[in-house]
């Protein structure tokens, strides 16, 4: 079972995508981690982000590995863990234009896809590109969504104290910069299921979810 979650920043994601994973004991794969593990290579290596050549040349070099383990998510960079690093302001700020080279795209695409078939269980990928690009045969493809309000009050909750109007604002430039990049970008694929979460809470995200795998699986 093979299960796509899209949709951008602030919509519950990774909460949901990972206590569904655990629940159902299925695999998980954060796509945005890999991304950002890149990116974060690239700062701490002097590359140039806003150089697209100087990444494309770069993206084959670091060794990115994920754990898929719900409970314990892990991702390493060159055998180093990434995953407080890969959280910083500054990766966050550049990792759309990292993202956005065909290449690294390419690259990461490659990589997501060879551990959702090496995963014997099943598989929840999250992601932004996942159910159009990454996995389009999916099992099940999920697109969530949520108001720019709702998503900049739980992303500044996450950022301890950050202000709600800026948070606002850098969500809906990452959204522009993500639905409009030519590499995959973030859409909603023909086939998901959309799930508004503006008004539930965490739990009811993830009973919706459940439901909808569990349906999908007494149908296969």
């Amino acid at each position: 079972m093979i299960v796509a979650i899209d949709g951008p920043s602030g919509t519950g994601k990774s909460s949901t995508s990972k206590a569904v994973a655990a629940k159902l004991g299925l695999s998980y794969l954060d796509t945005g981690a890999q991304y950002r593990a890149i990116t974060w290579w690239m700062i701490t290596n002097g590359v140039d982000v806003d150089d697209a050549d100087a990444v494309a040349c770069a993206a084959g070099k670091p060794v990115i590995v994920s754990g898929t383990d719900p409970s314990h998510p892990t991702i390493t960079v060159d055998g180093v863990d990434a995953s407080g690093p890969i959280r910083t302001q500054d990766v966050t700020s550049k990792v759309s234009a990292v993202s956005a080279v065909p290449e690294v795209r390419a690259l990461i695409t490659d990589l997501q896809r060879s551990i959702a078939a090496s995963a014997e269980q099943g598989i929840v990928v999250e992601g932004r590109d996942i159910g159009t690009t990454v996995l389009p045969d999916a099992d099940l493809k999920i697109f969530l969504t949520a108001s720019p309000e709702a998503r900049a009050a739980r992303r500044s909750g996450e950022l301890k104290g950050a202000d709600v109007h800026t948070t606002r604002e850098a969500l809906i430039k990452r959204d522009a910069a993500d639905s409009s990049r030519k590499a995959s970008p973030l859409a909603k694929a023909d086939d998901a299921v959309e799930v508004d979460t503006t008004d539930l809470t965490l739990q009811q995200v993830i009973e919706c979810v459940v439901t909808l795998i569990e349906e999908k699986r007494a149908a296969k």
